[in-house]
C-alpha cells in the first residue's frame, strides 16, 4: 500500500522540504554528529527552524483557509484551536518522556552535565514549580522549545484567519510585532527570565508569510531575473559570513563594528532580518528551480523524506527521543561505524514512525488514497 499522499493538487515540494527539515533537526541536535556538517545551517544564515515555521504557516493556510471558505470562520478557528491543543498535549507528553530519559541517563552514567545542558537541573531545585511552569509553557528545556512556539502561532493564526482574505493587510499587521521585537526586544516571559528562545512575536511573521503564500500566492513577475540575482546575492552573502568572517578573525577585525552588529550578530531568537531574507531567498530559488510536478519528487529516492514530511508531529517527537540515544552512542564511540549507526538507524526510525502514522490515517479512512484530489477531510500535517 502506498502510504504517501499524492493528491493531484498536493505540492510534494512542501512535504519533501518539511521532511528534510526534520532530518536536519535530528542531526543538528546530536553533538559530534558528522552529518550535522551537511545541514542547512552550515551554508545559509537560516536553518531547519525557518523552513519548518514557514511551511507550518503554508500548510495551515491550505487546510484551515479551505475550511473557512466552505464552513465559515468559526469552524475553521475551532479546527485551528483543536490542532493547537493536540500540539500542546504532544509537547507535555514529550516533556515528560524526555525529562525521564535525560534524568535517568544522567544518574546511570553519572553525567550531571546532561541536566545542565538541557536546563532540567532546575527540576531538582524546585520540582513542583517546574511542573507548573512547564504546563504554562513558561519552562522550556533545551530541544523542547519548538512545539510551544507552534501552539502560540496557531492560536494567533486562529485570530488572524479572516485577514487571509486581505493578504497585504495581514502582512502589515503581522510585521508590526516583528518590528517591535527588532526595536525593543519584545518577547514572552519565561520562568528562567531570558524570554522564549523562539520569540513568538518575531516568528509569527514568518508563519504568516507562509500562510499568505499558500492562500493568496502572488503572481510571478514578468521579469524574474532581478529576484534571481537578489536571492543568490543574499545566499552568497550568508555563505561569506559563515565561511569567511566567522572563521577568520583577521577578516572580522577589519569590518566596522556597526556592520558587524548588523550582519554577523544574527540572533535566532528574534528572527534576525538576515535569517528572514535567507529563507525567503531559498523559497524563491526553490520555486524557480523545482517545478511543481517534478518527477523526482515521486521517486523512491525522495519517497522517505516526503513520507516523513507528511507526518511531521510524530516524527519530530520520535526524533527528539531517539536523538538523545544517538548522542549517548556517539559519546561512547564517535568513530565512523557509530556515526553510520546513529544516522542510519535514526533515519530508519523516522521513516518507520512516518509510515506507521500514515497507515493509521489511511486505516481510519478505509484505505489510503493514492490518486485523485484530496478528500475534503484530508488536511496537510500543519504541526
Amino acid at each position: 500500500m502506498d502510504l504517501i499522499r499524492r493528491g493531484a493538487s498536493r505540492d510534494l515540494r512542501v512535504d519533501f522540504a518539511r521532511g528534510l527539515a526534520l532530518w536536519w533537526i535530528y542531526t543538528d541536535h546530536i553533538p559530534g554528529n558528522a552529518m550535522a556538517q551537511l545541514s542547512l545551517r552550515n551554508f545559509t544564515m537560516c536553518d531547519a527552524t525557518e523552513v519548518f515555521v514557514l511551511l507550518a504557516g503554508y500548510g495551515a493556510a491550505l487546510s484551515y483557509g479551505a475550511t473557512m471558505q466552505r464552513q465559515g470562520y468559526l469552524h475553521a478557528a475551532a479546527d485551528v484551536l483543536r490542532r493547537a491543543w493536540t500540539l500542546y498535549i504532544a509537547h507535555i507528553f514529550l516533556f515528560v518522556v524526555f525529562t525521564a530519559q535525560v534524568a535517568w541517563s544522567a544518574e546511570a552514567l553519572d553525567r550531571g552535565n546532561y541536566l545542565e545542558e538541557t536546563q532540567l537541573d532546575i527540576l531538582g531545585d524546585d520540582p513542583f514549580r517546574s511542573l507548573l511552569e512547564a504546563l504554562l509553557l513558561r519552562f522550556q528545556p533545551s530541544l523542547l522549545n519548538i512545539l510551544p512556539l507552534y501552539v502560540v502561532l496557531l492560536i494567533a493564526f486562529a485570530l488572524a484567519l479572516p485577514l487571509l482574505r486581505w493578504p497585504r493587510l495581514l502582512l502589515v499587521v503581522s510585521a508590526l510585532p516583528y518590528a517591535m521585537v527588532r526595536i525593543t526586544g519584545l518577547n514572552l516571559w519565561s520562568w528562567t527570565g531570558d524570554g522564549w528562545f523562539f520569540d513568538p512575536f518575531a516568528w509569527q511573521f514568518l508563519f504568516m508569510i507562509g500562510a499568505v503564500l499558500a492562500y493568496a500566492p502572488p503572481r510571478m513577475p514578468r521579469r524574474r531575473w532581478p529576484l534571481d540575482v537578489a536571492a543568490v546575492t543574499v545566499l552568497l552573502a550568508g555563505a561569506i559570513v559563515i565561511w569567511v568572517i566567522d572563521e577568520h578573525t583577521a577578516v572580522s577585525d577589519r569590518i566596522p563594528e556597526v556592520l558587524m552588529r548588523l550582519v554577523v550578530t544574527e540572533d535566532k531568537t528574534g528572527l534576525h532580518p538576515f535569517r528572514l531574507f535567507s529563507i525567503l531567498a531559498l523559497v524563491w530559488l526553490t520555486v524557480r528551480l523545482v517545478p511543481f510536478d517534478a518527477a523526482w519528487l515521486r521517486s523512491r529516492l525522495a519517497g522517505p523524506l516526503v513520507l516523513i514530511g507528511q507526518n511531521s508531529l510524530p516524527v519530530f517527537c520520535c526524533g527528539i527521543f531517539f536523538g538523545f540515544i544517538a548522542r549517548l552512542g556517539l559519546e561512547y564511540d564517535d568513530g565512523a561505524g557509530m556515526q553510520v549507526v546513529a544516522n542510519v538507524s535514526g533515519f530508519l526510525v523516522m521513516v518507520s514512525v512516518g509510515a506507521l502514522a500514515a497507515w493509521y490515517r489511511g486505516k481510519g479512512r478505509g484505505g489510503t488514497r493514492t490518486s485523485g484530489a484530496l478528500p475534503a477531510t484530508a488536511r496537510p500535517d500543519t504541526g
